[in-house]
């Protein structure tokens, strides 16, 4: 036994690499790194490719290891090059985030050190890290002392959190389910309409509630829809506002959202996954008044913060529903919990195992300070303003002013199919690659979306689409 052991532990030591080894695959993947971040801004936006990183596969898992050499250049040829580039900023078709350096170096600090940040007792310092950011959020959306949140993967895992929160929070038991109703907007993102079916809320009845001409959810309706329910005998119990929706960029009526929620005891979520941050800036401030209101929200650092993806949060009003929904007790934590320390996100989450998330959030608010973040936040929403005027002067219609960083937009020519030529302008568009676009369905019609939220997106950028969208039409016009 002891030679097989012996065997296994010479092999098993490979995954630990001595100083040598490590520099030099660590400078191979530095080098390769710092080319692209250096070539960024010159790089395409999208590249339209036949074989789509099929290359992958000529190059199966197997028992014995490449050298780093063949693993970059499988990257580069077959992840890296293909489709859409979300670090360029010239990405403008979804709602981009980033990908800032400082962020990539504390996931690196976290997933070397390997802190286990669900619970207090295993790493304090790494869970203080996420409550505090968490107060910060807290404060910045105007929760008081009794709020608390969760740093989660994702926008959408954080509505299915809050989502779960408002169900118990409203103690909606299986039994009430059908009678239970629930109020969005058809602009609410479809991962709420995911989160209900997970949260096993499929069965409760959804009323869509009218939209005003700037597909803001009308709180008139709302609150007509709410006393027909309760007259016909019914529970509504969830109302969902957004804070700047994916289509537009709209903000739903906050505050009106919140009386209503208020006066007949509806739990107000608010999907502030993209709009939410724009709250660091004074234009932002004034329009997201009502964020305070809501019972729970989601914002995501991955969106309005600029990190590499996988951030998003919740933020829960009252701490008491987060710990009624995902407390847990299990004989072998019995160690880990003294009611004495802070919360822990295994209390208050679905996850136990949790990657310390926390520190690609906090190195970079340390290291830069909020002011760059704010001015970025600031800088989109001018960038936004700018191309509605501009684009305006092209020939296209933009009749919906931007409240955000979205810009819906068309170009209708004087004869044959509107919809036809938009989508044919959109491919020419990303056939180019210089910049990226996508559309959506506005009243029935193919609508182009501008969404500038990259911190790679400046003035130069905005001109250059305004130069490819007049010489694409300009291109179909007299084909």
């Amino acid at each position: 036994m002891k030679e097989r052991l012996a065997e296994l532990e010479a092999l098993a030591r490979e995954l630990e690499p001595a100083a040598d080894s490590r520099a030099a695959v660590r400078e191979k993947v530095v080098e390769y790194s710092e080319g692209f971040l250096n070539d960024v801004a010159s790089l395409k936006a999208y590249v339209v490719s036949r074989d789509k990183g099929i290359g992958l596969l000529d190059s199966p898992i197997a028992e014995s290891g490449i050298d780093i050499d063949a693993v970059i250049s499988l990257l580069a040829e077959n992840v890296d090059s293909p489709g859409l580039n979300p670090a360029s900023g010239g990405h403008l078709g979804y709602i981009p985030g980033g990908g800032i350096y400082f962020s990539a170096l504390g996931d690196y600090l976290g997933d070397v050190f390997n802190r286990y940040a669900g619970v207090f007792y295993a790493s304090p310092g790494a869970v203080r890290m996420e409550n505090m950011l968490i107060r910060w959020m807290c404060d910045l959306v105007g929760y008081g002392t009794a709020s608390h949140g969760n740093l989660t993967s994702s926008g959408s895992l954080a509505n299915l959190i809050a989502i779960v929160t408002a169900r118990d929070g409203r103690d909606i038991k299986s039994a009430d389910i059908p009678r239970s109703v629930i109020y969005l907007s058809k602009q609410t993102h479809h991962s709420i309409a995911k989160a209900i079916k997970v949260a096993g809320l499929v069965e409760c009845p959804v009323r869509y509630v009218e939209l005003d001409e700037r597909f803001k959810m009308r709180a008139d309706d709302l609150e007509s829809k709410i006393e027909a329910d309760k007259a016909a005998g019914l529970n509504p119990f969830l109302v969902v506002g957004s804070a700047g929706t994916t289509d537009v960029g709209a903000i739903d009526p906050l505050v009106a959202i919140g009386e209503i929620a208020t006066k007949f005891g509806l739990w107000y979520h608010i999907d502030a996954a993209y709009g939410g941050f724009f709250i660091l800036t004074d234009e932002g401030r004034e329009k997201l008044r009502g964020l305070e209101m809501a019972d729970s929200l989601i914002i995501d650092p991955h969106k309005g913060l600029f990190l590499p993806y996988g951030l998003g949060i919740v933020l829960v009003k009252d701490v008491a529903h987060l710990q009624k929904a995902y407390s847990f007790h299990a004989n072998y934590m019995q160690d880990a919990f003294d009611p004495t320390d802070e919360f822990s996100p295994a209390e208050l989450s679905p996850e136990l195992t949790k990657h310390f998330r926390g520190l690609r959030l906090w190195l970079p608010l340390k290291l830069h300070g909020v002011a760059p973040f704010r001015a970025c936040l600031e800088e989109k929403l001018l960038l936004a303003k700018y191309f509605h005027a501009e684009v305006q002067k092209l020939g296209f219609e933009s009749n919906v002013e931007p409240e955000l960083s979205v810009v819906t937009y068309r170009f209708v020519p004087t004869t044959g199919d509107a919809d036809e030529f938009n989508k044919r302008l959109l491919e020419a568009v990303v056939a180019d690659g210089r910049v990226f676009i996508s559309s959506t369905m506005l009243d029935g019609r193919f609508t182009l979306r501008f969404a500038c939220l990259s911190f790679r997106t400046h003035l130069k950028t905005v001109d250059t689409l305004l130069g490819v969208l007049a010489s694409g039409v300009e291109s179909l016009i007299t084909k």
